[in-house]
């Protein structure tokens, strides 16, 4: 059988950029294969906020964080709570991967030309003791130049690749099959779709033009969740958490539709851990949407009062930012699906941030001047949260708590609270605000803040009377379900080989990122430490390339086609082809439409830095000096 490559990569976002550097770094020759066209490169990771999970990292120190491999590990085992059979292969992943956060990741990332902002947040923060959920000390480190400064260096990586020969993007390429000979997968089959020139993140069409099949020694599969198929999301919803939300926001864009996890089902892997999955509760409809249902999470600060629909305040410890999935979980109990947040502006101005690289212009820019201003305001808060504030369906501002109230009536479609039990339990913890002690719970959580430099400068407000005038307006903010990840996946080893139902692996096929539940069929278990999605993608892509990169050729595959050519003789017969010049599916070409956002890095004096190769970490240039230098 003719081989069109060495490999093939299917999906374009992290995990299959991270996948496809390794390989070209060993010399192979890769297809990478996606259904969105080439202005979509980089998947979901490019609309992140750009956090990373780090463990004893030089900006926790910096921070008087005291961090350490045993206390992350402690910390990640008790938030993922393992318990099934099928959790062989996601314990072991995740303890390679609390490994590889301690040890090399930082280094690594610091050597392709990565950045973080120095002051670490402080995600999930748990409530239940030393041994359960949350992150013990904050480890949610801010990538300078936020999502698209996570995809720069491993697109860079691509690109050069590219030019050399080695890389073949097939745009506007869906996969419906994987294929296999002899017991092996050889390749994938599938249509080609109609050329789009959408924005990024915009709907595509999937018009069909044609049909396409092509042939490699490997098929390594980095297509993605579930994210946007809200039907797979409610087939899929656990029992634990009670029955699925009729309406959910949507936090991810339209092409996050879950389809290769059955077409690789069909092949004989194993699918494990399917009702695990990682939704938040407190999303916002997106006043200016770019993807169906649009929806923003807030990041939130811990001091926002937080009711349910009716006006119950929610019980300890489901504080704002403290547990995402234990939150979801009370919130389907009460038999409605949105809550509320009651803070001021105060608050909102110190606490309040949005996820989403589009959301955080002044950090995905790299703009020192505006980055320096949002921590500076006397009044305001960071310019797309005011738009928000302003523009947004949600939100509710008033001078007075009556008013407030009468307005979050207006905008349900029954009205459920009433102002006497809401005036009620802001008027008590206000009272609690005059001692630097409290019985209340989450005034002592948000002085226990206080204490961590980082939450002192930038992210929990001074304890104050939410009705103080001074602090003013008061804010209310409905609460949405949003989608996001896939928590479950394909069941892989760690040279993230995807097994069979039998337990051994499919030979010649691999996964990586969230369609293997970022490694394993599900590393992170019941539930996430936050910062771990992107590094869960570059983590398991990297081994799944370095894998892949070293099976041994059966034989020499043809070179790859001159950059900007078709693919002769391979597009199967009925296909539409474009006139020469316009391949767009399968150009080699820079993307322009997002240049702002994939500046290079810039290195600040510090030592070169150096491409990854396959020899690890100890052939890059070591780096000590600061997060930004």
């Amino acid at each position: 059988m003719k081989l069109d490559a060495d490999a093939i990569v299917v999906g374009a976002g992290l995990a299959g950029l991270a996948a496809t550097a390794e390989l070209t770094d060993a010399g192979r020759t890769v297809i990478l294969v996606d259904q969105e066209p080439e202005q979509s490169l980089g998947g979901q990771a490019f609309w992140s906020f750009g956090g990373l999970f780090f463990v004893d990292s030089p900006e926790q120190r910096l921070m008087g964080i005291h961090d350490s491999t045993e206390l992350a590990l402690q910390d990640w085992m008790g938030t993922a709570a393992f318990d099934r059979e099928e959790d062989k292969w996601p314990r072991r992943w995740a303890e390679a991967y609390v490994d590889f956060a301690s040890g090399e990741k930082r280094e690594w990332l610091h050597g392709l030309g990565m950045r973080w902002v120095p002051i670490v947040g402080w995600a999930e923060r748990g409530g239940y003791g030393a041994i359960g959920h949350g992150n013990s000390v904050p480890r949610f480190h801010v990538t300078w130049g936020t999502g698209p400064g996570v995809v720069e260096p491993f697109e860079r990586r691509v690109r050069e690749a590219a030019d050399r020969g080695l890389v073949r993007f097939a745009f506007r390429h869906r996969v419906d099959e994987i294929t296999a000979s002899g017991g092996t997968v050889d390749g994938v089959r599938g249509a080609i779709l109609a050329p789009s020139e959408v924005e990024r993140g915009r709907p595509s069409s999937r018009d069909v033009a044609g049909d396409f099949e092509f042939h490699a020694q490997a098929v390594l599969v980095t297509s993605g969740g579930i994210g946007a198929n809200h039907d797979l999301v409610r087939k899929n919803w656990p029992e634990r958490m009670g029955k699925p939300p009729k309406y959910m926001i949507t936090g991810v864009p339209a092409h996050v539709d879950g389809r290769m996890l059955a077409i690789a089902e069909h092949a004989g892997a194993s699918l494990i851990n399917r009702d695990r999955m990682w939704h938040y509760v407190e999303g916002i409809h997106n006043w200016n949407p770019i993807w169906p249902g649009h929806g923003i999470r807030i990041l939130p600060g811990p001091s926002s009062m937080w009711f349910d629909a009716v006006g119950n305040r929610l019980p300890v410890p489901l504080f704002p930012g403290f547990d995402t999935l234990g939150t979801l979980e009370h919130i389907m109990r009460t038999g409605h699906e949105h809550t509320w947040f009651v803070l001021n502006q105060r608050i909102i101005k110190r606490e309040f941030a949005l996820s989403g690289s589009e959301q955080n212009p002044d950090l995905t820019h790299r703009d020192l001047r505006t980055v320096a201003a949002r921590a500076t305001s006397r009044s305001q808060a960071p310019g797309p949260v005011e738009a928000f504030k302003q523009h947004g369906v949600d939100f509710v501002v008033s001078r007075d708590l009556a008013e407030l109230v009468r307005g979050m009536n207006a905008i349900t479609e029954t009205p459920m609270l009433d102002f006497a039990q809401i005036e009620r339990e802001v008027l008590a913890r206000d009272r609690e605000v005059e001692n630097p002690y409290s019985k209340d719970m989450q005034m002592v959580a948000v002085r226990g803040a206080r204490l961590y430099r980082g939450d002192r400068l930038l992210r929990t407000a001074k304890p104050h009377r939410l009705l103080d005038p001074g602090a003013g307006p008061l804010i209310a903010v409905r609460l949405n379900i949003l989608t996001r990840k896939t928590l479950g996946g394909l069941e892989t080893d760690l040279s993230a080989r995807v097994l069979g139902a039998n337990g051994e692996p499919v030979p010649g096929l691999y996964a990586a990122g969230e369609v293997a539940g970022f490694g394993g069929g599900g590393m992170h278990g019941y539930r996430s430490l936050e910062g771990t999605f992107l590094g869960g993608c570059m983590f398991s892509g990297r081994a799944a390339g370095r894998a892949a990169a070293a099976r041994k050729r059966p034989r020499v595959p043809e070179r790859a086609e001159p950059r900007g050519k078709a693919f002769d003789g391979r597009l199967r017969k009925g296909s539409r082809r474009r006139a020469e010049g316009e391949e767009a599916t399968l150009s080699t070409k820079p993307v322009t439409a997002d240049r702002p956002y994939l500046s290079a890095l810039h290195d600040s004096g510090s030592a070169a830095v150096m491409r990854a190769s396959p020899a690890g970490a100890s052939a890059r240039a070591t780096q000590t000096a600061g997060s930004l230098a």
